[in-house]
Order: structure tokens, then sequence, then C-alpha cells
């Protein structure tokens, strides 16, 4: 794991500036950088498709940074996988449904902010009905199985907007690459 492609996906909205997102996204490099190889994408700032295909086959990890709007991805980060993922290049054809993928052997991990309260999670009582953090993600994770990719443990923080805590949410995130990459020690 000495090559790691991070991406921005966050979009621009009147009630969402990005801010964390790219506080996290920073945060993210500067932990990662020293230790690892790092190339990044900001999916808002615009990007070349070719280049972006070869920086995930350049890759080992790929570190997705996204808010979760309405469950699932920006439109334009949506739009990003749309085009990147092309047919001979991150996945093709194969025998048995969603074993033609071409990344084989990486890794990727999703980094997620949320308005949703911590507590709706693992609550069989709660919104998600008792479902934890991947199991929120599961329909993202199946688009990077269908690549071929693994995943790492994801990250979430969550109550983002009716509870921000930058010190605390970044505090966090050093701890979760700290268990997934072995930063420290």
């Amino acid at each position: 794991m000495n090559n790691i492609l991070i991406i921005n996906g966050h979009e621009h909205y009147v009630y969402s500036q990005g801010r964390l997102n790219k506080t996290l996204f920073d945060e993210l490099i500067a932990n990662l950088s020293g230790k690892f190889n790092i190339q990044t994408t900001v999916v808002q700032e615009g990007y070349d498709v070719k280049e972006e295909q070869e920086k995930f086959k350049w890759a080992d990890v790929i570190i997705f940074q996204t808010p979760i709007y309405w469950f699932s991805l920006p439109t334009m980060f949506r739009r990003y996988f749309d085009k990147v993922y092309e047919y001979g290049v991150i996945f093709q054809g194969a025998e048995k449904y969603g074993q033609g993928g071409l990344l084989q052997g990486k890794k990727y991990m999703f980094s997620t902010t949320w308005n949703a309260p911590e507590s709706e999670y693992n609550n069989p009582e709660g919104f998600f009905k008792g479902k934890d953090l991947e199991g929120t993600l599961e329909h993202l994770h199946y688009t990077q199985r269908f690549a071929g990719m693994e995943p790492l443990a994801s990250f979430g923080i969550h109550d983002v907007i009716s509870n921000p805590d930058i010190e605390k949410f970044t505090a966090q995130l050093r701890s979760h690459l700290n268990k997934v990459f072995v930063l420290e020690g």
C-alpha cells in the first residue's frame, strides 16, 4: 500500500459550502503524506477522465472523501464514476456477473460526512433500522466491488450541520487512519 489516491467528492450547494469535507480531505493528505505517495482529485474543480483512470491504475488504495446527500453521493461525484469507470478500463464482461472488475488487488475507503445523528446507527428503533455505517453505505460498496476493489473500514462523522465539532471530527479521522494504515508505533 504505497500509493494512495484521495478524492474529494463534495459539491458546492447553497446550504453546504464544503468546508468540512475540505478540512477532512486536507487532514487525510497531511496524515498520509510522507508515509505514502499521494495523488489527489477535487471533483468540483474538474478532471480529465483518462488522467483519473491512470490514477486508479497507479493507486493501491483509493480514499473517497464525500458528504452523503439524500443517502447517496453528490450529483457531480456520481457523474465522476459514470465517466471514469469506463468499460475495458475499470471493468469488463465476465462469465459471472460482477466478476469483471479490473482493479483487483486494490483497496478503497469511504470517509463520509452525514447530518444523520450517530444514535440512528446500530439502533433497531432508529431510522436505519439497526444498520451500521457499512450497512448504510452498502449500495456504494457494490460499485467498488464491481470494479474489483476490496473495502477498508469506512469512516463516518455524524450530525455535522446540527452539532459541528471540527476538532473532534479531525481527531476521530486521525484515530481511524491510524487503525487502518497503522501510522504510529
